[in-house]
């Protein structure tokens, strides 16, 4: 079964919202990179849930919304070296990187 997003206050996940800034020409090639990493070592990373990926209309954003189990998981993804080589590959197309973990404080939705 796929694993989708799903915002709700009362799931305990550790929600990670990852904001590069990245210049126009390069946000697919970012994206490109995301995807393949998310497809070849994140996915498999114990506790890994989804990624979802955002570009901004004007190219110069592109959001990672991923859930993770728990802070411990992200934490352990984030110190696995074959992880951290696409990390650092992102590094290098983005102009900045901003990860925050999050936790959901209350969702809205139309009934």
């Amino acid at each position: 079964m796929a694993m989708t997003a799903a915002i709700d206050s009362t799931r305990p996940v550790a929600t990670l919202i990852n904001v590069f800034t990245v210049p126009p020409d390069r946000q697919q090639e970012l994206l490109s990179l995301l995807a393949h990493a998310t497809e070849t070592t994140m996915k498999h990373q114990p506790g890994f849930l989804c990624a979802n990926f955002h570009a901004s209309a004007d190219g110069q954003r592109v959001i990672n919304y991923a859930q993770w189990e728990s802070e411990d998981h992200y934490w352990a993804m984030r110190a696995n070296p074959e992880a951290q080589v696409h990390m650092d590959e992102a590094a290098t197309i983005a102009t900045d990187v901003q990860p925050r973990l999050f936790t959901v404080a209350s969702h809205h939705h139309r009934p």
